[in-house]
């Protein structure tokens, strides 16, 4: 198995990237999201790989995290997906949407990937969501910065309030969300991320 390969950027197109290792030109299938982050053609760069080995097909599968392996990982144990349906998915919603989709059941959007119908979407949620754990996910993305794009630009808003509507969008309802906002001690002293990893903690 090869679980990476660290070299230099020989070409890229919408679906694939070929790198250049120890004078070997190994070309990987890719999602958008991998393409989006690419250097410059000619940098070096680490694409964390997975080799899907057919009786009619050897093709290396490549992300710019391990985070997004260790998902394309899961979406291939679910029946009917396979690896290029599964960058599909990949290449259509950005990891953290997709986590959020599959949290909150919302199988429509991830029916709206190349080659899964609403039927498939719907058992992906079905069988992925106890896997995926919402805190883990929301570190995850407060890890990036990216809490703000659940809730959006919002200035004029208190941290309180942009918590309370981060965790409704995540699905909890309204009075969920306010009983473990109002639980928090020195809340006053916090920024809208610690109160969010508070909440969940209560959740």
């Amino acid at each position: 198995m090869i679980s990476h390969i660290r070299g230099i950027l020989d070409s890229f197109d919408e679906t694939s990237i070929v790198i250049e290792s120890n004078n070997i030109g190994f070309e990987i299938m890719v999602p958008t999201s991998t393409i989006q982050e690419l250097p410059h053609v000619g940098s070096e760069v680490k694409i964390y790989t997975y080799m899907s080995v057919r009786e009619d097909d050897i093709s290396l599968y490549g992300f710019i995290t391990r985070d997004d392996l260790e998902m394309f990982k899961l979406l291939i144990k679910v029946s009917g997906i396979g690896p290029k349906v599964a960058v599909g998915i990949l290449s259509t919603l950005d990891i953290d949407t997709l986590r959020m989709a599959i949290l909150s059941d919302d199988a429509a959007a991830i029916a709206k990937a190349p080659g899964i119908g609403k039927k498939t979407a719907g058992k992906l949620v079905l069988e992925l969501k106890d896997r995926i754990q919402l805190d883990e996910s929301i570190e995850k993305m407060l890890d990036r910065g990216e809490m703000r794009a659940i809730v959006g630009s919002a200035d004029d808003k208190s941290d309180v309030r942009e918590a309370l509507e981060a965790l409704t969008s995540l699905g909890f309802s309204q009075n969920e969300a306010k009983k473990a906002i109002s639980g928090i001690e020195e809340i006053e002293t916090m920024d809208v991320e610690a109160i969010i990893k508070e909440a969940l903690k209560k959740l």
